[in-house]
This record gives structure tokens, C-alpha cells and sequence, in this order.
């Protein structure tokens, strides 16, 4: 399947639990990224602040083991569902989503 990248050459990627179907994080990945996830079985993004690649975990220890990649209809999105070895967030919660949005 061919995917979609955006003009930057990014595509977003989901992250979710595979075992609870939390959502995790949102993060990007270029093709360099994807084929490191792919070939190591753990996941690698792009920064696009650092404009760099990264192994989520290499500092921290929380890895996330991917156990497979979907791709959403229109081939833009990605989905990983992995085996997270810790939090997700750089904050130390499990999910990067643990905020609401008030009402104000």
C-alpha cells in the first residue's frame, strides 16, 4: 500500500495500547522512521522540533513494542498498536492524553 505523505514528507501515527485500546500518543514518522519501526519491531518517529528521528524510549526505557501497523482508508494515517514498556507521556502519565478541555 502506498501511503500518503504530507508535503514535509510526514504522516501522523496513532499509538494505542494493544491490549487496552488506550490511545497513547499522536507523533509523525517519515519513511526512515517507518522502515526502523518495521525492522526493529519497536517504534521510531520524527521530531519535528528537532528535525530528527528518535527511538521513543532510547533515554527512558519506555519502548513501545509494535505488534502491528494499520493504515486508515484514505492511506495518511497510521496505526500502531503496541506493547508499551511504561508511559507514553514525556510528563510520566501512561497516555499524552490525560487532559480535558474546558469549557472556558
Amino acid at each position: 500500500m502506498d501511503l500518503k505523505w504530507d508535503e514535509r514528507g510526514l504522516v501522523p501515527a496513532i499509538v494505542q495500547d494493544a491490549q487496552s485500546g488506550a490511545v497513547l500518543m499522536l507523533a509523525y514518522m517519515n519513511e526512515e522512521a517507518l522502515r526502523l519501526t518495521q525492522g526493529t519491531g519497536e517504534a521510531h518517529f520524527w521530531s519535528r522540533s528537532r528535525q530528527k528521528l528518535w527511538h521513543k524510549g532510547a533515554t527512558s526505557g519506555h519502548t513501545q513494542r509494535v505488534r502491528e501497523i494499520r493504515v486508515d482508508c484514505d492511506a495518511d494515517t497510521i496505526l500502531l498498536k503496541v506493547d508499551p514498556a511504561g508511559p507514553a507521556c514525556h510528563t510520566g502519565a501512561m497516555s499524552c492524553f490525560y487532559q480535558r478541555l474546558s469549557d472556558e
